[in-house]
């Protein structure tokens, strides 16, 4: 589940069960930190979450300011009532980056206010999403890699073998 905490609302979008496709799924108003915790857990109840991925507004510069404190303080006061795995992702311009998609649909003021945050959030979740997938990707042609080395060397050392077992007086 992908989370973009504002200071008045919180969007919220799930990744399809292959974690590949990220899909915008609503907006909470903010209200105080235990019901907007409480609507997060249930939340992840409902959709049989298995972690979370929380924006994390950075400067440009990359330095944390103080929404960033603010994220990590929420998401501090949440683990307890919440036990799931959290990753931080670097959110910076992914609500600059919904609007513009949204202006460019032509989408009205009213449409796009009610679709910014949880779109956000989908972008956010759609990043990290996007970044699993290349790092198991990776990670599957190293092994490729590695199985090619070993059977290519394995032949090279039979081959040295066979060679080893007759005798010079033999050839």
């Amino acid at each position: 589940m992908g989370i973009d905490l504002g200071t008045k609302t919180i969007g919220v979008a799930l990744s399809d069960v292959e974690r590949r496709i990220a899909t915008p799924l609503e907006t909470i108003k903010r209200v105080k930190f235990t019901p907007d915790a409480e609507r997060i857990k249930a939340l992840t109840e409902r959709y049989e979450i298995g972690g979370l991925v929380f924006g994390l507004p950075l400067n440009m510069d990359g330095t944390e300011g103080p929404r960033s404190q603010a994220t990590r303080a929420f998401v501090r006061n949440l683990k307890p009532i919440l036990p799931l795995p959290i990753l931080f992702w670097d959110e910076r311009l992914s609500t600059m980056v919904v609007t513009r998609t949204l202006l460019e649909a032509d989408a009205s003021r009213a449409k796009r206010a009610n679709a910014v945050d949880k779109m956000a959030a989908a972008y956010i979740l759609q990043g990290a999403l996007d970044r699993y997938e290349r790092i198991a990707a990776d990670a599957e042609h190293a092994e490729d890699e590695a199985r090619l080395r070993a059977d290519s060397h394995m032949d090279a050392s039979s081959e040295g073998r066979m060679l080893d077992d007759y005798d010079d007086k033999d050839l």
